[in-house]
């Protein structure tokens, strides 16, 4: 894999884990938000084990989307890269101190 990709994953990988606290924001779908707390917990953790890329949903091997199973309903994530105010998209997604990604869950139906 190119170096830059591998970056990029590793670096979706964390955010998707919660461990890039300060460079990640979560967003949530109407039909997201409203499910209970709980719930979101169950999805969240979901999404951070997920490890079911394949070319066919990771055809960058940026490890930026995936799909999860919850309670029968199934459920989408993915990850796109802003600059610092969210104004543009970034320049380096390589580049945590300069790059906040955007981690958006939404239910299937939502797609």
């Amino acid at each position: 894999m190119h170096p830059t990709k591998e970056k990029i994953a590793l670096l979706n990988d964390k955010a998707r884990k919660g461990l890039l606290p300060g460079s990640t924001r979560v967003f949530l779908t109407r039909m997201v938000a409203a499910l209970p707390d709980e719930t979101i917990s169950s999805l969240r953790r979901n999404i951070a084990a997920f490890d079911a890329f394949t070319e066919d949903n990771d055809p960058y091997r940026e490890h930026d989307f995936g799909a999860v199973e919850l309670g029968g309903e199934r459920y989408f994530w993915k990850i796109d890269y802003y600059d610092r105010t969210l104004r543009f998209g970034a320049e380096d997604p390589t580049d945590p101190s300069e790059t906040v990604r955007v981690l958006t869950l939404m239910h299937a139906s939502e797609y």
